[in-house]
């Protein structure tokens, strides 16, 4: 099915989620019964440890990031629980890695990105944003969560994924 551009995917009551993998990339079973890796449309969140050398820094730059991308896993798990493991996928793009970018749903219609946005748990990610359907309303809680100073946004120390990342490739 598409509408306006953008794909959308669909199971009668969504897809299962098979697992979090942080706080905005999951793996679906899809219609074929094969993985499917979706990256969150629109946001970034801060990044969990993917290494044993990570889990075990010592470095507050990553001691920080990784405990706000643990907070931001724990979130997007606890949605996904809310919504009985599944999701319905609003497919926008492919990113350079083979997954799929999409706005995520839980299946009681809750939008992923909007509540870890709103909580300060996750950041717009705007380099991308000409391709988010929602971007109004992304835009909309992340304002709410400055001025409210929820999540990373109330923590001075904080930086924001992508610069971390780059950061880091540099330094590692």
């Amino acid at each position: 099915m598409n509408i306006a551009g953008c794909n959308l995917l669909f199971s009668p009551g969504g897809e299962v989620v098979k697992r979090v993998s942080d706080g905005d990339t999951l793996t679906v079973k899809d219609e074929q019964g094969k993985d499917l890796t979706v990256r969150f449309a629109c946001i970034d969140a801060p990044e969990v440890p993917h290494s044993r050398k990570e889990r075990e820094s010592k470095r507050t730059s990553d001691r920080n990031q990784f405990a706000w991308g643990e907070k931001a896993q724990q979130k997007l798990e606890s949605l996904v629980k809310q919504g009985g493991d599944r999701v319905k996928l609003t497919i926008t793009d492919s990113d350079r890695y083979g997954r799929k970018v999409a706005e995520v749903r839980t299946s009681n219609g809750t939008f992923a990105q909007e509540v870890l946005v709103r909580e300060g748990l996750a950041l717009v990610y705007r380099p991308y944003l000409n391709k988010c359907p929602s971007r109004d309303i992304i835009e909309a809680a992340e304002t709410e969560a400055q001025q409210k100073k929820r999540g990373v946004w109330g923590d001075s120390k904080f930086t924001k994924p992508w610069e971390y990342r780059s950061l880091n490739k540099k330094s590692g």
